[in-house]
């Protein structure tokens, strides 16, 4: 039996070099110790056979936590590459823990060890060892047997459960990195935060009260250009700059730290493609109008002239890039576009900048922008700020757009858009050479991004982007944002209510808004403005609207919304329902289809027995569906019912495709629906309920049985009736309900 403390004996030989943090006593419900020793350059490396495979353990870099748990038979090393990758749990059998005349933290250790690596697999160590120790008498029978119970006893507890391992070893391994950290103990959580491109090292840090922050520390060399930062930051928040707001900063042991005010929301990069086009363009106004905002700022006095500042920067641009090996297509138009148009950095004016102004550098916290890493802040052109909004402009045009109006509060000069190409093209030629060091997959992406700059600019010969949406325009009713092509007098709304909701991604040239009077709620569907997404004349639009009320009123049924009063109004004509409290399938609104699309398969096949049950009672009285998609489909949780709407295209029977490719989405059309002159019935009725059933329970373009999440006797069912041979579908609504249950 040997005794080893809570450093290893191995550190006392020779050649290994190592610190250690200083032992601890951990908080926790019973009596426990740790430290991290951290190998030093110049140590020896350490390699090892574990069951077969050689285990580099220990060398420069390495780090071992430990940690010595005073009520158990064990202690544990936690081993960690350079890199911060685990690479095992190395676990010390012992005849028992103790603290030794000195203080220190020990166990006499029976020989016995257990490896534990990440992939799960458990290797055990040193039995021959541990049978030599009691056939030489080093240690007794029980001592032998009780190693074997410990050893199987760590095996069978939650100690061999790597995701509890990995959650107990990083948080004492972040623990121990920031011991040093002047308010280390005010913290109940510490978390590492990996995202990013900076050296800092970043975590989000939580206070006993619940408050969370942004902790970043940054090595010491870097202090005067952090200090700065900090004392700009908080010259930026004075303002009421939606931000992380700065809160503290100073030096510890491990650089330089601040801690700011941390965001609880979601990256914008992520969330923007889930919004509306008119959420995107009304977040966009916001964005450009926090960005005036910090502008206001002023640069020093003592700032250099920006024309010749950025002229010499333009100069070293172009012969790093010439010089970095890596070119795209069509670099001599970004590099003309440049030398034409240096006569405009003449006079122009300097003030702060954010320096990296993007969608990857915004949040939504609670519906509100909010701007984050501060990190490349400057003084310069305000119009220089706009360099980055290619990013921006690659995920949302709208938002693009909207940041751009927001800013000029308006529609911007065409010096400004001569100016932000100029910006644009010297920034794509820098982002070349910046992406080498970081690989492949970085330099594919900007390369990509110079296509994409040449190809919004057609070479560099129109200074206004392809992107820019010069004709999108915004109204508001009752502070909710809605989209138009033009103007259009909504005041006649008033009379229905307040708006909270409208709904402007239609194309049939509809707009419909969520009317509140009270309690009371309605849905008011209107024809006769210029909705944005129309595809069709404003008099064929109201014609329709007109149509609709027979509709609805020859369609009645549980599961369709009430018509309430269908007339004239506003110039145009509109029809109100009672408003539904429910998720809808449809893609335009893809925040309400994920809520949708999450509901369980149980829920899914009552919601399909429903709209079977509507369409075969559309059948029964004369009519044909036209136009019936997944934009039709919702369902209220709450009420657990099935509601269709959107029917204005149904028709009576028996119906001719006058148009060829008739209205409605491909992906629930059948072939007689592309077809001049074909007639349009209850046939292909079947193939939009079998086209709605893939929605529903596969993939709605991929209609394999991989895909498929019923059985295979359903897939059949639903596969027959998308057959695009009429004679080989089922024949009748009523045929394909009958098959459907008879499998369901």
């Amino acid at each position: 039996m040997r005794k080893k403390d809570i450093l290893g004996n191995f550190v006392k030989k020779p050649n290994v070099l190592y610190s250690h943090t200083p032992i601890r006593k951990l908080p926790w419900d019973h009596e426990s110790y740790t430290t991290l020793i951290t190998f030093l350059p110049k140590c020896s490396d350490l390699r090892v056979d574990c069951g077969g495979r050689e285990m580099h353990l220990a060398g420069y870099g390495y780090k071992w936590l430990m940690y010595l748990p005073m009520d158990e038979y064990w202690c544990v090393t936690a081993i960690y590459s350079p890199s911060d990758e685990l690479l095992e749990w190395y676990f010390d059998i012992s005849r028992r823990n103790f603290i030794d005349e000195c203080g220190v933290p020990c166990i006499d250790d029976v020989f016995l060890d257990l490896v534990i690596l990440p992939d799960g697999e458990v290797i055990t160590i040193d039995a021959d060892e541990l049978q030599e120790a009691l056939d030489i008498g080093e240690i007794s029978k029980e001592d032998f047997d009780n190693a074997y119970i410990v050893h199987d006893q760590i095996k069978n507890s939650k100690w061999s459960n790597i995701d509890y391992l990995k959650e107990i070893s990083n948080k004492l391994l972040l623990e121990h990195e920031l011991d040093d950290f002047p308010e280390i103990d005010t913290f109940v959580d510490i978390k590492p935060i990996t995202k990013g491109w900076s050296e800092d090292k970043k975590y989000c840090v939580t206070k006993a009260n619940g408050t969370k922050y942004l902790l970043r520390i940054t090595p010491v060399s870097q202090y005067e250009t952090r200090k700065s930062l900090y004392e700009m930051q908080k010259q930026v928040a004075a303002l009421d700059v939606q931000m992380c707001v700065p809160v503290e900063f100073g030096t510890c042991n491990d650089g330089v730290y601040s801690l700011q005010s941390w965001i609880c929301g979601e990256d914008l990069e992520v969330v923007l493609p889930m919004l509306s086009e008119t959420e995107q363009y009304v977040l966009g106004l916001v964005s450009g109008e926090i960005l005036r905002l910090m502008h206001s700022v002023p640069a020093p006095q003592t700032q250099e002239d920006w024309e010749t500042r950025f002229n010499r920067k333009t100069d070293t641009i172009i012969e790093k890039y010439i010089e970095c090996g890596q070119k795209f297509d069509g670099d001599e138009h970004i590099i003309s576009y440049i030398e034409r148009n240096r006569n405009l950095l003449k006079n122009r004016p300097q003030c702060f900048q954010h320096g990296d102004y993007h969608v990857g550098n915004m949040m939504l916290e609670n519906g509100k922008l909010k701007i984050i890493d501060f990190d490349r802040c400057d003084f310069g052109d305000p119009w220089e700020e706009f360099n980055r909004i290619v990013w921006s402009a690659t995920i949302s045009p709208h938002f693009a757009t909207g940041q751009i109006r927001g800013y000029f509060d308006g529609e911007p000069s065409i010096e400004f858009f001569k100016l932000m190409a100029f910006y644009i093209a010297s920034n794509t030629l820098s982002s070349i050479y910046w992406a080498i060091p970081f690989g492949e997959s970085e330099i594919d992406t900007i390369m990509k991004q110079s296509q994409d700059v040449l190809a919004w600019y057609d070479n560099m010969t129109n200074p206004l982007p392809t992107w820019y949406l010069k004709n999108f325009y915004i109204q508001w009713a009752n502070d909710v944002p809605y989209k138009l092509k033009a103007p259009y007098d909504f005041s006649f709304l008033s009379k229905y209510g307040k708006a909270f909701k409208v709904f402007d991604d239609q194309d049939s040239g509809n707009i419909c808004f969520g009317m509140a009077s009270g309690d009371n709620k309605v849905f008011v569907k209107f024809a006769g403005a210029p909705t944005e997404r129309s595809n069709t004349t404003r008099k064929e639009a109201i014609n329709r609207m007109k149509s609709t009320a027979q509709i609805y009123n020859d369609l009645e049924h549980p599961n369709l919304t009430k018509l309430i009063i269908a007339e004239e109004i506003g110039d145009g004509f509109a029809c109100v329902f009672d408003w539904a409290d429910a998720e809808c399938m449809g893609k335009m609104y893809p925040q309400s289809r994920k809520r949708f699309l999450q509901l369980s398969t149980e829920v899914k096949l009552q919601v399909f027995d429903d709209i079977l049950a509507f369409h075969s009672h559309v059948v029964k009285q004369g009519y044909v569906a036209i136009d019936f998609y997944d934009g039709c489909i919702m369902y209220n949780s709450n009420k657990g019912r099935t509601i269709i709407c959107d029917i204005e295209f149904y028709s009576k029977a028996p119906y001719k495709n006058k148009i060829g490719r008739m209205w409605g989405s491909s992906r629930f059309m059948s072939p007689e629906e592309f077809q001049l002159d074909a007639i349009i019935d209850e046939i292909t009725n079947v193939y939009t309920m079998g086209a709605t059933a893939f929605a529903l329970f596969g993939d709605e373009c991929d209609r394999c049985i991989e895909k498929w999440k019923l059985s295979k006797e359903l897939f059949n069912v639903a596969k027959k009736a998308v057959n695009d041979e009429r004679d080989n579908r089922q024949q009748t609504i009523g045929q394909f309900i009958a098959e459907w249950g008879r499998h369901g």
